[in-house]
């Protein structure tokens, strides 16, 4: 055999055959604008034994020196440097998840971020108003209610302002599609006024079975000027004074958010809705109950009168004998 029969062969042999990894699965990431030397190099530093001289070769003689992806990557022991190169030439990534759940709040969404890991945390230090405006949003627009409670997927490394961005992005659209096909003749004027009732549903809900007859109930108050008198919103103005029971002077706080005390909508969302709340405020069911209350098991009495209703608050809540 030739000396360079032999180098190929040598070669053509270190390119398939598994590589030393320090763990496994073995995370690992490439920086953006990385050449396929410098890949290796930064590959081997976080724990595989890769020849980044080799690797430049390999990527360079199959042609996919230009093609690989930075990003975040996961790869198990038995991998071999030519399985490597593919995986960064499709750019078959590992992703990390941060999941919102509906009725949360901005804010927790801000502390889930802070705590999710692999993510740039650049939205650290800075106020609202500056997050909507990197975020894009128009000018004194407040961030509560605009965000879409979901699943994120993102690459490690990945900014935590791009997320919101995302989180951002996805609310309108649902928001606009929910708002385009909404039943005729609803008591809101705009998609931000469905936004608002559609947060207070949501944390009105405690059986997805009620929603959209808790949403006709607070349509029909609106109807008929009558105040939604929503705990939550009373709850969202307390903010950190709530101590986890309402007391009637709770219920009188003088905040523009307590809907006891201030009739019509609340000035913005108390919390992150979902489609479903969406759906329900935009489509709610045909009823003519202006009254409901928990009765501990998650879901919700209705009433379609005051006598009605005190006789399901005596029964749930008091605890009295009918």
């Amino acid at each position: 055999m030739t000396a360079g029969l032999l180098a190929f062969a040598l070669f053509a042999y270190w390119a398939l055959a598994p590589m030393r990894l320090s763990a496994t699965p073995l995370d690992f990431s490439v920086k953006p604008g990385s050449t396929a030397r410098a890949a290796a190099a930064q590959i081997r530093t976080q724990g595989a034994d890769l020849s980044p001289r080799l690797f430049y070769w390999l990527a360079r003689l199959s042609g996919q020196g230009t093609q690989l992806k930075a990003g975040s990557y996961e790869i198990e022991q038995g991998t071999s440097p030519w399985q490597l190169l593919q995986k960064m030439a499709r750019g078959d990534q590992s992703l990390l998840a941060v999941t919102v759940p509906e009725g949360w709040t901005f804010a927790q969404f801000l502390q889930e971020l802070n705590l999710a890991p692999g993510l740039d945390h650049d939205a650290a230090g800075l106020s609202d108003a500056q997050i909507m405006q990197r975020i894009g949003a128009p000018p004194n627009m407040p961030p509560e209610g605009w965000f879409f409670p979901d699943t994120y997927l993102y690459a490690r490394n990945s900014s935590e302002l791009t997320v919101l961005k995302r989180a951002y992005h996805a609310m309108q659209r649902q928001l606009t599609s929910a708002w385009d096909a909404r039943e005729p003749g609803l008591p809101l004027q705009t998609p931000y006024q469905a936004l608002i009732l559609a947060s207070v549903v949501e944390k009105e809900t405690g059986s997805p079975s009620d929603r959209s007859k808790i949403a006709g109930v607070f349509i029909n108050r609106l109807r008929n000027g009558m105040p939604l008198q929503s705990d939550p919103t009373v709850i969202y103005a307390l903010g950190t004074r709530y101590t986890g029971a309402l007391t009637r002077k709770n219920l009188q706080t003088d905040s523009p958010f307590n809907t006891y005390v201030h009739a019509g909508l609340p000035p913005t969302p108390i919390a992150l809705p979902g489609d479903a709340a969406l759906q329900a405020v935009l489509h709610p069911a045909a009823t003519r109950a202006l009254y409901f209350v928990a009765r501990g098991d998650g879901s919700s009495a209705f009433s379609d009168t005051l006598a009605e209703h005190n006789a399901a608050v005596d029964r749930y809540i008091l605890k009295r004998s009918p």
